[in-house]
Order: structure tokens, then sequence, then C-alpha cells
């Protein structure tokens, strides 16, 4: 083993996304499938296991947006 890198970290990431996809997106884009990943790899990276409370989370979420704006164009 290398790290703190095993199956089960694999294991509790996809079932992360696999839940966020098909639970609350229901669909996912293969134009903004990065726009997810980036998504959920801050929510694995920012979970309550790691000891991140709700509000260091929210912090770092809102600090994250800063100075950028969203411009989508309808599909």
């Amino acid at each position: 083993m290398r790290g703190e890198a095993h199956t089960n970290t694999v294991e509790g990431y996809f079932s992360i996304l696999k839940r966020g996809i098909t639970g609350t997106y229901h669909h996912v884009s293969a134009q903004r499938l990065k726009r997810y990943l980036a998504e959920f790899d801050f929510r694995y990276n920012e979970r309550s296991g790691l000891s991140v409370t709700g509000a260091e989370r929210a912090t770092k979420a809102v600090r994250g947006v800063v100075g950028k704006r969203v411009t989508y164009l309808p599909i």
C-alpha cells in the first residue's frame, strides 16, 4: 500500500458520486461532467468524516466562488 489509497477509498468516493448523480441530478451531460466531478471532489474532501464542520465547509465554498461568474449557455 502506498500512502492512504486503498479500494475502500475509491468505493467511498464513487458511492458519493453515484448517489449524488442519481439522487440529485438524475442526468449528467458529458459537456459538464468536469464541473460535476469538481463538486463531488469538494464534497468528498470536505466531508464530516475528516472533522470538517459545516461552517468550515460553507466558508470554503463561498471563498471558491469569489470573483467567478457562471455563464452557462442554454443547451
